[in-house]
């Protein structure tokens, strides 16, 4: 793969910021939009919006196409069996929250447990502890070793007969860490527990195959795989789907509604009340095409050399803290660290400056924040349009960063 010429799809790379050419490394919190997926959005604003499944005209015909047609792609892209296992949502959050109301508070009860780990994000700790609250279950966390990796016996430990539900991220937002999630599923169905799998930062990177991974649940975001913002997926076995009850409730969801009483539509499209994100959807669609030519091994494999070259060049500046693995195969495209005494805020300004962008604060993660002993971090996160020498600018600027601090205090 050919980052330069990857690049050329991506028109908002080809600026300056602060009279710097603009060095995007902040692509675990949004990636940048290739034409392809542009295009599809403005073509179907112009040629064929209409609402979906309710009109029999020509316009409502294309826009219903295009938006279950952008379903049979994600189903292909995760490898579920059928698209009925397929919800679209707003997001990763939404996903989680929609398994956490509805599985979880028919399921759970006092006594049971809720498993997951220290590096989850927000949106895969709050729901599980609203759970907890409302339900009496107790929420348990599975510890991570010194690199912030996790040991299967350390799940093995935390997770038995009264575990209902383990939850975890496939990679982590912060320490880039890539979890044993086929494994994981083995050990929560061996004790009668369903696996929930925060897939946010794993679907833009790499292969997933939910039936080789033999997930329950799985979520993730179109906006950091190229698509756009406000457009997730759902993923769930048919079984668990089919006797779970929608939390949203309005037109589109309905099968038959009498005065005092109503029953739903079949999956998928009981959990999808009202207008659905139609745009989203179909440019959804068009990320999952753009992607899938270029190929996810490719992709996985470009991030991988950027992850150890990143670290290997990082490593230099004196006074460096890397957070995760030094290794960079058990790690995603992405590393959190931060410099000597420089506050994450103040790096993240600096490097502004020079046209580069990273993320700086708790990144979501504020119990991840707790168990490395920081208040917040510095993240420089890559993705398929990256290169070497955007690594390189990233260095320069942090011992540019480094020399200013020390020159000032």
């Amino acid at each position: 793969m050919n980052a330069a010429d990857v690049r050329s799809y991506f028109p908002i790379l080809n600026q300056e910021v602060n009279g710097n050419p603009l060095v995007y490394l902040d692509s675990a919190a949004t990636s940048q939009k290739p034409v392809q997926v542009i295009e599809a959005l403005d073509k179907y604003y112009r040629e064929y919006n209409s609402n979906v499944h309710r009109g029999v005209h020509t316009l409502g015909t294309r826009a219903t196409d295009g938006y279950e047609g952008a379903r049979e792609k994600v189903r292909k892209f995760i490898n579920a069996k059928s698209t009925q296992e397929i919800i679209f949502t707003r997001g990763t959050t939404t996903a989680l929250n929609t398994v956490a109301v509805s599985y979880g508070r028919a399921n759970l009860s006092e006594g049971d447990e809720i498993a997951i780990t220290y590096m989850e994000h927000h949106s895969n700790i709050i729901p599980w502890q609203q759970l907890a609250k409302a339900t009496g279950a107790t929420l348990k966390y599975i510890p991570l070793q010194e690199d912030g990796t996790v040991s299967l016996e350390d799940v093995k430990e935390i997770v038995n007969s009264n575990t209902k539900i383990v939850s975890m991220t496939m990679v982590s937002n912060v320490l880039g860490v890539i979890n044993p999630i086929k494994e994981v599923a083995q050990i929560a169905h061996a004790n009668g527990a369903i696996l929930v799998v925060d897939g946010a930062q794993a679907a833009p990177h790499m292969k997933i195959d939910v039936q080789d991974l033999d997930c329950d649940f799985l979520g993730f975001s179109a906006h950091k795989m190229c698509g756009p913002t406000g457009i997730g997926v759902l993923y769930g076995k048919k079984s668990l789907l089919e006797n779970m009850e929608p939390i949203e409730f309005g037109g589109e969801m309905i099968d038959f509604v009498d005065l005092y009483d109503s029953t739903w539509k079949e999956l998928p499209w009981k959990f999808e009340g009202g207008t659905p994100i139609i745009a989203g959807a179909i440019g959804l669609g068009a990320a999952i095409d753009f992607l899938t030519e270029i190929g996810l091994d490719q992709i996985q494999a470009h991030e991988h050399r950027l992850a150890a070259y990143a670290l290997e060049r990082m490593s230099e500046v004196e006074g460096m803290k890397i957070y995760g693995p030094m290794d960079a195969s058990k790690r995603a495209g992405l590393v959190t660290f931060n410099l000597a005494d420089v506050h994450p805020h103040d790096v993240a300004t600096v490097l502004d400056a020079e046209g580069i962008a990273i993320r700086a604060g708790h990144h979501c993660a504020q119990v991840l924040m707790k168990w490395l002993k920081a208040s917040a971090t510095a993240r420089a996160s890559f993705y398929l349009y990256n290169t070497e020498e955007e690594i390189d600018k990233l260095v320069a600027g942090l011992v540019k960063t480094k020399e200013y601090f020390s020159d000032v205090f």
